[in-house]
């Protein structure tokens, strides 16, 4: 999987670029807030609708600007494609693959694979179980289009039963109908547990000998997925927290609550690791990923590196280059002594600044 060109109109603080890719090592380097950052989140949104930083379509066309257009030209399977999309201050965004707009931006998912590696990514080691859940959400639905499926009409079926419980405060007439949101959450809801219990187990298998040989064998990590509720007592559970529900107005029960655990020496490294230590089990998280996503597409993805390298230590710096191999990537940085001090392959240098990217060689 191949991104072959990238070409942005009023987005961020670019007013046009067009970027053509080298298949290997591709570094973008420049002064912080040049707008290296603003490149990776283009590829990513152009592969998934939705930016890492979870910024909203308005707060990414460029100031002053009512539109932003991103065009992506892809090789899958060493067939070309090009995804265009549009985005809007007060609209939904428009997409397009292969120049025929899709109805639901859900099908975009899968013509992309990235992964992507930035020093945020210590957030889903540290901040609360949103983060790990949206990690587990972005790498699902890229990877399974059922799954997908599911957790759009959970969420869906979720913020219904949620409108339904202030509703009934209202009205106790109503309270009848909370019994085909509580169907429609354990139908979809059930499947979502499967899927992520699953996903955890083949991730688990990836990171267990990645984690013991960055940390040169003193460290054992472990994922440890902990659902809110199991799926065997999906209903039991839903229906006895009615009244609780009612009187919160939210949904207390479901995998809208789910969260994971990474455990080294079953010790809770958001607790109780180091800085250091939860660092590596990012890199480690990110490396899994990387080749689960390989395993399951039978094709490399398109590797994403936001800034990490003077985030890690030099031991840890030449385990990630080293696993890059045949995979595209796209790194950016402030210098290249890194890369010139590793003596490390490079392909193609971009150099940003002033809003402009320019190609070096």
């Amino acid at each position: 999987m191949i991104v072959r060109s990238l070409e942005l109109k009023e987005y961020r603080n670019y007013e046009q670029v067009n970027l053509q890719f080298d298949d290997g090592i591709n570094i973008l380097y420049g002064e912080n807030a040049q707008g290296k950052t603003n490149i990776l989140e283009a590829i990513y949104l152009g592969g998934t609708t939705k930016s890492h930083r979870g910024s909203k379509d308005r707060e990414i066309i460029r100031f002053g600007k009512d539109e932003a257009h991103v065009r992506l030209n892809i090789e899958k399977n060493k067939i070309s494609h090009r995804i265009d999309m549009h985005l809007k201050k007060n609209k939904a965004k428009g997409v397009a693959i292969d120049t025929i707009p899709i109805k639901r931006q859900g099908e975009l998912f899968g013509m992309l694979n990235l992964v992507f590696f930035s020093p945020e990514d210590l957030n889903i080691i540290k901040n609360g179980p949103g983060e790990r859940r949206r990690f587990l959400d972005l790498e699902l639905c890229q990877l399974d289009k059922i799954y997908m499926h599911h957790l759009t009409n959970y969420n869906k079926a979720l913020a219904q039963r949620n409108y339904l419980l202030k509703q009934i405060g209202v009205n106790r007439n109503l309270l009848d109908t909370l019994y085909i949101w509580d169907a429609k959450l354990i139908e979809h809801g059930s499947i979502i547990i499967d899927t992520r219990k699953s996903f955890i187990n083949r991730i688990n298998s990836l990171i267990y000998p990645i984690h013991k040989k960055l940390t040169g064998g003193r460290e054992e990590l472990f994922i440890k997925y902990e659902p809110n509720v199991n799926r065997e007592e999906f209903e039991e559970k839903l229906i006895k927290g009615h009244e609780r529900d009612l009187y919160l107005k939210m949904t207390g029960i479901g995998p809208h609550r789910d969260d994971m655990l990474f455990l080294f020496d079953n010790t809770d490294i958001r607790r109780f690791g180091s800085q250091g230590q939860q660092r590596t089990a990012a890199l480690s998280l990110k490396l899994a990923e990387l080749e689960l996503v390989k395993d399951v597409i039978k094709e490399n993805p398109v590797l994403l590196l936001d800034d990490v390298l003077s985030e890690l230590d030099r031991n840890r710096q030449n385990y990630l280059l080293d696993s890059i191999g045949d995979i595209q990537t796209i790194i950016t940085c402030t210098g290249l002594e890194e890369f010139i001090s590793h003596r490390f392959r490079y392909d193609r240098i971009f150099h940003v600044a002033n809003r402009k990217v320019t190609c070096e060689n």
